[in-house]
C-alpha cells in the first residue's frame, strides 16, 4: 500500500511541476505557428497577397521545420531539455515578432521559413521529454493535456486575436495583423527565459524530488525499456513501423493545418461581422476538442489500447468534415460537424504519440519521434494548399473539406492495417 501511495504521490508531483508549464509553452508555440491564419483576414489586402501566396507561405513553415527537426531532437538529448527548449522558444519568439516587418510575398515566405527552422524540435522535444518521466501506461493522458494546448489556443487565442485586430488597427501606425504578431511573439521570448530557471533536464536534476521518488521513477522507466527492441540511432531509420507512423501522421497533419489555417476564413464566409465575432465562433470547435480529447485519452490509458481508439476517432472526424460541407448552408449544423471534425484531428494526437515509444528506446526514441514529426509535418505544407488545389477540381466551396476527410480516412486505414494490434502499452503492475 505504501508503494502504491508513494507512486501516485510522486507522479502527482511530476504532473504539477512540468505539465502545466509545458502546456503554457505549447499554447505560445501554436499561437505563433497559426496566428497567420487569423492575420490573413487583414494582411492579404495590406500586402497584396493572393490566397495561393498565403497558402504557400503558411505551408513553407514546414519545409524549414522538416530539415531541422531530427537534428534538433538529437541535440536536445545531447545538451539537455532545459537549454534546448529555451533556445527554441526565444528564437521563434524573436522571429514571430519580426513578422511585423513583412512587406510582400518574398519577405512573407522568408520569415515563415525561418520560423519553421527556429521552432523545429519543440513538439517532438517535449514528447521525448515526457518519455524521460513517464512510462507508456501513463503517457497518453499527459500527452493529451499537453496537446490540449492546441485546442485551448484556439479557444482563448482566436477571440483575443479578433479583439486585437478590431481594436488596435492603426495604433502607433501598425496594422492589426502587425500587433497580432508582435503581442504573441514577445511572451514566447519571456517564457523561453523562464525555461532556463524552471525546467529540469532529467529526473536526477530535480531538486524538488526526494531520493526515494527519483529511484521509483527511474526504476519504472528501466523496467519498461527491457521490453523494447530498438535502441540505437540507426534503429529509428530502419524500422518499418517508424515509416508507417510517418505516413499516418502526414495525413493527420494535413487535417490539422487544413482546419487551423482556414477555419477563420470559413467562419467569416458565414457573413460574420467583426474579427472578434469570428474569433468567438472559431473557438467552439476547439472547445469541443479540448473536452473530447481528455475523455478519449483517459479511456485509452485505462485500457492500454491505442490503435482502434485512433482509427475510430479519425473516421468520426472525417465524417464530421464531410457533413459540415453537406450542411454548409445551415451555420449551426456546420459548426457542430466542424467541431466533430476538429475533435477527430486534434483528439487523435495524444492517441498517436505513445506509439513510437512503445517499441523504441534510448537514442532511437529521440530520433524516431523526430523523424515521425518532421516527415509527418510536411502535411502542414499540403493542408493549407488543399483549398487552393480543390478549386481546380470543383466549384463546390466544401470540396476542400471532402478532400481532407478522404485523406484522414486513408490514415485510419493505414493505422488499422500497418500498426500491429499487439502494439499495446502494458497497464499491469511492474510494466
Amino acid at each position: 500500500m505504501h508503494g502504491e501511495s508513494l507512486e501516485a504521490g510522486t507522479y502527482r508531483k511530476v504532473d504539477v511541476r512540468i505539465v502545466p508549464f509545458l502546456f503554457l509553452c505549447y499554447i505560445l508555440a501554436y499561437l505563433d505557428r497559426v496566428n497567420v491564419g487569423f492575420a490573413k483576414l487583414q494582411m492579404l489586402k495590406d500586402l497584396s497577397l493572393s490566397d495561393a501566396a498565403f497558402a504557400t507561405g503558411a505551408g513553407i513553415f514546414f519545409i524549414g521545420y522538416f530539415f531541422f527537426e531530427v537534428p534538433s531532437n538529437v541535440l536536445l538529448k545531447k545538451f539537455g531539455a532545459r537549454m534546448w527548449i529555451a533556445r527554441i522558444m526565444i528564437s521563434w519568439g524573436v522571429i514571430s515578432a519580426c513578422m511585423i516587418f513583412v512587406k510582400g510575398e518574398r519577405s512573407f515566405y522568408a520569415m515563415r521559413f525561418l520560423l519553421g527552422l527556429a521552432e523545429a524540435g519543440f513538439f517532438p522535444g517535449v514528447i521525448f521529454y515526457l518519455t524521460l518521466w513517464y512510462p507508456s501506461k501513463l503517457r497518453s493522458t499527459r500527452t493529451a493535456w499537453f496537446v490540449a494546448a492546441i485546442a485551448v489556443s484556439g479557444v482563448v487565442g482566436n477571440p483575443i486575436s479578433g479583439w486585437m485586430m478590431d481594436t488596435l488597427s492603426g495604433a502607433m501606425k501598425l496594422a492589426g495583423w502587425q500587433w497580432l504578431f508582435l503581442s504573441e511573439g514577445i511572451p514566447s521570448i519571456l517564457v523561453g527565459l523562464m525555461v532556463i530557471f524552471y525546467l529540469d533536464s532529467s529526473i536526477e536534476e530535480a531538486k524538488w524530488l526526494t531520493r526515494e521518488e527519483k529511484t521509483l521513477l527511474a526504476q519504472n522507466l528501466q523496467a519498461e525499456d527491457k521490453h523494447k527492441t530498438e535502441h540505437k540511432l540507426s534503429d529509428a531509420f530502419t524500422s518499418g513501423k517508424v515509416w508507417a507512423l510517418c505516413a499516418i501522421y502526414f495525413t493527420l497533419m494535413i487535417g490539422l493545418y487544413g482546419i487551423a489555417f482556414w477555419l477563420p476564413t470559413i467562419v467569416k464566409a458565414f457573413g460574420m461581422k467583426g474579427y472578434l465575432r469570428v474569433g468567438l465562433i472559431t473557438a467552439i470547435p476547439y472547445g469541443v476538442a479540448v473536452i473530447g480529447m481528455i475523455f478519449l485519452s483517459n479511456h485509452s490509458d485505462k485500457t492500454g489500447e491505442r490503435r482502434l481508439h485512433y482509427v475510430a476517432n479519425v473516421v468520426a472526424g472525417a465524417v464530421g468534415l464531410v457533413l459540415s460541407g453537406v450542411f454548409a448552408s445551415n451555420h449551426v449544423l456546420a459548426i457542430i460537424f466542424l467541431s466533430v471534425g476538429t475533435l477527430g484531428v486534434i483528439g487523435s494526437m495524444p492517441l498517436f504519440w505513445p506509439l513510437p515509444s512503445a517499441f523504441l528506446a534510448g537514442t532511437a526514441v529521440a530520433a524516431g519521434i523526430g523523424i515521425v514529426n518532421s516527415v509527418g509535418n510536411l502535411g502542414g505544407y499540403v493542408g493549407p494548399n488543399i483549398p487552393i488545389w480543390a478549386r481546380y477540381f470543383s466549384k463546390d466551396p466544401s470540396a476542400a473539406l471532402y478532400m481532407i476527410a478522404g485523406i484522414l480516412t486513408v490514415g485510419a486505414v493505414l493505422t488499422y492495417f500497418f500498426i500491429p494490434r499487439t502494439l499495446r502499452v502494458r497497464v499491469g503492475a511492474g510494466s
